[in-house]
């Protein structure tokens, strides 16, 4: 952490924003904010550098010292001490619609616990902001915090346990999703507009390094939210699907969220969902988050009427996709072979892509990514940040992944991809496809 940086650059850098191990953030103005690309520690660019968006969360990292420029001396440096403070490393969380183009930069101390799994972006503050390094990629204001009053989701939830009682799954979305979990697509289900989530599966056929709703009592990472306890009816499911897709503005309704295992598991009951759907209307646009991983039951929803499909992945490399996903009774290729049907039959694919900067954007990782667009022409890649430890997350990749950077930098990778793909659309969310909407 002794390398000398140039001190020409570090005027202009935010200053670095630490913690106390009592978790109160403060400032160190003679201390600059570097970023972390991958394995490694720099400087960030100041095209890079924008305000923090309004709904991120603010993080105190345990178990992490900060990492920080001196000023005067130009060197980069591990802080455990300040004033006779201990200091713990901070972080932001991004709102949605917002991709990272760095993570924070720390350094661990021995026996350290995995940190929870969340995104882990630079923060450091200019004048009386917030800022981190970071880029909108899509313009949809959906998820956007100023567009939720709670109140009024209470208000309106509380109405529509009412109007829905007895149904077992709009009491999940609004008793759990909504009021507990404060999930953005539940709490626009509940206020009547655009995209809708539809929680089907219990279990799943990955066991992702970074799943969010289910984890090993041994694993050390604890869930952030709880996965469903019982498997919805097709009746549930159309009841409140059909007024959504009849009235909401921008309407799309989703199988596949984050508080439940992978909806493909639940086949039947998708493909019976959709016909009962589309034989009550044919307005919007009804969507499947999934790991693609059963080629046959991707066919099957699409002749039944699926419009469009997101893809997870981590990588397009199938070692280091083995690695994160842990596929059970699926190959790599079966995700490939779900992409190809998908396209046959004109659905809409995007890839959900865990962006995780300085290994998104190495050359072996664009070379793949390529290579799938050259075959298929994947109409969409929604840049997600990936919610994990990002030690946790090179070592369970390896350290070979992270030896030979390509140098693009998140968006100089956007401009490569697009030189492939020129149609390519990149964002953030499931795009409603009804023209008429």
């Amino acid at each position: 952490m002794d390398s000398r940086v140039d001190k020409k650059h570090l005027k202009a850098l935010p200053a670095l924003v630490v913690s106390d191990e009592e978790g109160n953030l403060f400032d160190l103005p003679e201390y600059a904010m570097p970023v972390r690309h991958g394995n490694s520690i720099v400087l960030p660019g100041k095209k890079d550098i924008i305000s923090l968006p309004c709904g991120s969360d603010l993080h105190t990292l345990p178990g992490r010292y900060p990492v920080g420029i001196d000023r005067r001396s130009g060197k980069m440096l591990t802080l455990r001490e300040y004033e006779g403070m201990r200091l713990r490393a901070a972080s932001a969380f991004l709102a949605p619609a917002y991709t990272a183009l760095h993570t924070a930069a720390f350094e661990g101390q021995a026996g350290a616990d995995t940190l929870p799994l969340f995104a882990y972006a630079p923060l450091g503050i200019e004048g009386d902001d917030f800022v981190t390094t970071a880029m909108r990629v899509d313009r949809e204001v959906r998820q956007d915090c100023e567009n939720f009053d709670q109140d009024e989701v209470l208000r309106r939830g509380k109405k529509l346990l009412e109007r829905f009682a007895g149904n077992r799954l709009t009491t999940h979305l609004i008793e759990n999703c909504a009021f507990t979990y404060l999930c953005p697509a539940a709490r626009n289900w509940v206020m009547g507009r655009w995209e809708a989530p539809i929680p089907v599966s219990q279990g799943c056929n990955s066991q992702c390094t970074g799943c969010i709703s289910m984890q090993e009592e041994d694993s050390g990472i604890p869930s952030t939210q709880d996965r469903l306890l019982f498997t919805p009816t097709a009746e549930e499911i159309t009841a409140f699907t059909v007024p959504h897709l009849e009235e909401a503005p921008g309407a799309v309704v989703s199988f596949g969220q984050g508080c439940e295992g992978e909806p493909l598991t639940q086949a039947m009951l998708i493909e019976d969902s959709i016909r009962e759907i589309r034989k009550r209307t044919k307005r919007g646009t009804i969507n499947l988050n999934s790991n693609a991983s059963l080629p046959a039951a991707v066919e099957r929803l699409c002749i039944a009427g699926l419009d469009s499909i997101r893809v997870s992945a981590n990588s397009l490399q199938k070692r280091y996709y083995d690695r994160y996903f842990s596929p059970k009774g699926y190959s790599f290729d079966d995700v490939i072979e779900s992409i190809a049907i998908a396209k046959r039959h004109n659905v809409w694919v995007s890839l959900n892509y865990f962006i995780f900067p300085g290994f998104t954007d190495s050359e072996t990782e664009l070379s793949a990514l390529t290579a799938l667009l050259r075959q298929f022409p994947v109409d969409m890649i929604q840049m997600r940040n990936l919610n994990m430890d990002p030690d946790l997350y090179i070592s369970t990749l390896g350290e070979e992944a992270f030896e030979h950077l390509g140098g693009f930098g998140i968006r100089q990778w956007m401009k490569e991809v697009r030189k492939v793909s020129p149609a390519i659309c990149f964002g953030y969310f499931n795009p409603c496809l009804d023209s008429a909407l």
